[in-house]
C-alpha cells in the first residue's frame, strides 16, 4: 500500500474463500522457510506465547494443520484436548487441542518437525481449499468477545492462517530475526484484520502504521491518531503487549 494514501477501512474488501487459499499458499511458504532459518539454540528460546519455547510453538503450528486436513482428527484433538484445559490453567477447549498438539510432537527431531509442517501444511490446503461452502456456512463457532459466533469458514478460510502468520511474527521477536514482511502479502492480512477489528469497536480514528506490512487507515472522523509500527500494533492487538486508548480494543489472533 502506497505509505501516503489513507484508506477508508469501510472500503477494504474483506478476505474471502478464493484469496485466502492464495494467502494461505504463500504463508505457508514463509512460515517454513522461517523454521529452515533456526539454528540450534533458536529452537530453546522462549516465547511470548508463556507455556511455549520455540519449539513447542512450532509444534502448536505444525499439529494444527493435521486438524485442518481431517475431521476425524481435528474431532479428536478437541476431545482428547479438553482434560488439559484445567490441567494447564486456560479457559478455551482450544487451549487444550492446541497443547496436545505440543505434547503429541514432543518427541520428534527439529528435521522431523519441518518434515511434517511441508507434508501437513500442503494437505491442509487441500483440504481446506476442498471444504464445501454449505459447510462453510454454518455458524457453528462460538469465540470469546469481540469476535463471537462465526461460521466455520471464519476459522478454515483465514483464521488458521492468521494464526500461522501472527505465531510468525512471534518467533521472529523471540529469536531476534527479521520478521519477512512484504505489502502485498503481509499488508494484504494486516488490512483485512484492521477492518475486522474496526467494526468491532465503532471508534473513529486514524492510523498511521510503519513497515512493509504498514499503511495510513482511517475510520469515521475525528478520532484518535496512533503512529506505530505496523508490527507492534498488530503484537498489541492480540495483546502480547498492553495498549491504551484505541489500542485498548484486541482482537483475537
Amino acid at each position: 500500500m502506497n505509505q501516503a494514501t489513507t484508506l477508508n477501512v469501510a472500503t477494504i474488501p474483506r478476505i474471502k474463500h478464493r484469496e485466502a487459499m492464495q494467502i494461505t499458499a504463500v504463508e505457508n511458504r514463509k512460515f517454513g522457510e522461517q523454521l529452515r532459518s533456526f539454528s540450534i539454540d533458536d529452537w530453546a528460546k522462549p516465547t511470548d506465547c508463556a507455556l511455549w519455547d520455540v519449539r513447542a510453538l512450532a509444534a502448536h503450528v505444525v499439529g494444527s494443520t493435521a486438524g485442518q486436513a481431517s475431521p476425524r482428527e481435528f474431532v479428536r484433538q478437541v476431545r482428547t484436548g479438553r482434560p488439559l484445559v484445567a490441567e494447564i490453567g486456560a479457559k478455551y477447549w482450544w487451549d487444550g487441542m492446541n497443547e496436545l498438539q505440543v505434547r503429541e510432537r514432543a518427541q520428534l527431531t527439529t528435521a522431523e518437525l519441518i518434515a511434517e509442517w511441508d507434508t501437513g501444511s500442503a494437505k491442509a490446503l487441500r483440504s481446506r481449499t476442498k471444504l464445501p461452502r454449505p459447510i462453510a456456512k454454518l455458524p457453528l463457532l462460538k469465540l470469546p468477545a469481540p469476535v463471537g459466533r462465526q461460521p466455520v469458514a471464519y476459522l478454515f478460510d483465514i483464521g488458521f492462517t492468521r494464526d500461522v502468520w501472527m505465531h510468525r511474527i512471534d518467533l521472529a521477536h523471540a529469536t531476534g530475526k527479521p520478521f519477512d514482511a512484504d505489502a502485498n502479502h503481509d499488508g494484504r492480512i494486516m488490512a483485512d484484520i484492521i477492518a475486522e477489528w474496526a467494526g468491532t469497536h465503532g471508534e473513529p480514528f486514524t492510523l498511521e502504521l510503519d513497515g512493509p506490512a504498514g499503511g495510513r487507515y482511517a475510520a469515521g472522523s475525528g478520532g484518535e491518531h496512533v503512529h506505530i509500527d505496523a508490527i507492534d500494533f498488530v503484537t498489541i492487538l492480540a495483546e502480547r503487549g498492553h495498549g491504551d486508548g484505541i489500542l485498548r480494543h484486541p482482537l483475537p489472533l
